[in-house]
């Protein structure tokens, strides 16, 4: 697989998950939101929760789950990436970091598995 198909399978990925999001009531805050040392996907808001979610775009012969591919580290770019985005944009929301697990089979999407509160701040220390 070449960069170019990792990166359009990495977007079919996210398009899935911001419909799912949005069908569940969520308003898509920010995509691809960036900053020095990290990255957050989708940062979507409902009546409770923000929810900074990382999608995992993985074949369904891949090894790993995708929610099985944000280790620590990974936990904790996103986490520092999340306090940056609440210093800058504050809500009175509770946040969450959630992660949307799209399984791909000759690049269509067969699967999408969303996990709410995937992981704690408490998880990223490292």
């Amino acid at each position: 697989m070449t960069m170019a198909d990792r990166h359009d399978t990495g977007r079919l990925g996210e398009e899935l998950t911001v419909y799912y999001l949005k069908r569940s009531g969520y308003r898509i805050l920010r995509r691809n939101f960036r900053v020095k040392g990290g990255e957050v996907d989708i940062i979507a808001a409902n009546d409770e929760y923000i929810a900074f979610v990382e999608v995992r775009t993985r074949d369904v012969d891949a090894w790993e789950s995708g929610a099985q591919t944000v280790r620590r580290q990974k936990r904790s770019y996103i986490l520092r990436t999340a306090n940056t985005y609440l210093a800058r944009y504050p809500i009175d929301l509770q946040p969450r970091f959630d992660i949307a697990q799209v399984t791909v089979k000759d690049g269509k999407p067969v699967k999408l598995d969303y996990i709410d509160n995937a992981f704690g701040a408490d998880s990223a220390v490292l």
